[in-house]
């Protein structure tokens, strides 16, 4: 399918099914191609050269995140929770998080302070980091390295968990203690 026809069913099916998107068609587009032809494009991702420096991509992805933030169709809190919801467990000194990220969604994570074990337990995305793209398919787990912040594009429903270690029951005190605000924060 060429970008003109993506484009028309991209915003009829948004109409017909009322959809509100995190994102605009263009990076849902550049990311979807890069994903495809895995750097096959002459200028994948637009921000993203075929060959990049860890602060470059750095910036690229915040210049990312800041528009799909912007953009009108971006979620954010009811709808946020209506489209990807979350189930929060504990035990003995450790947070687990599980959410649900609807087929084709492009997100951006947040930096965390602390390397954690992430489990991919159905489904298949590609995670876009500064170490390059990795697609993976449930079951699969792994290890989150700190400071790292990532583009996911899910193509199928998924359901992500990561598990973090914290004496810490109330969310937004664990959000604290895990996130980091900037690359620079080092918790």
């Amino acid at each position: 399918m060429n970008k003109q026809d993506a484009k028309k069913q991209f915003d009829n099916m948004t109409e017909e099914f009322g959809i509100e998107h995190s994102f605009p068609f263009d990076i849902a587009w550049s990311f979807a191609k890069y994903v495809e032809i895995k750097g096959g494009l002459e200028k994948p991702l637009s921000f993203l050269p075929s060959e990049y420096t860890k602060e470059e991509f750095r910036v690229g992805i915040k210049d990312v995140e800041n528009k799909m933030s912007e953009s009108e169709r971006s979620l954010k809190g009811k709808e946020l929770e209506h489209f990807n919801p979350l189930k929060h467990s504990f035990a003995k000194g450790v947070y687990i998080r599980e959410v649900f990220n609807p087929a084709g969604e492009l997100l951006v994570t947040k930096i965390h302070k602390y390397s954690h074990p992430f489990f991919l337990l159905q489904g298949e995305m590609t995670i876009l980091g500064e170490d390059g793209e990795k697609r993976i398919k449930a079951p699969h787990y792994g290890i989150t390295k700190a400071g790292t912040k990532r583009i996911i594009y899910a193509h199928t429903d998924c359901i992500f968990v990561t598990v973090h270690a914290t004496n810490e029951t109330d969310l937004n005190k664990i959000e604290e203690e895990i996130v980091s605000k900037d690359f620079e924060d080092k918790g």
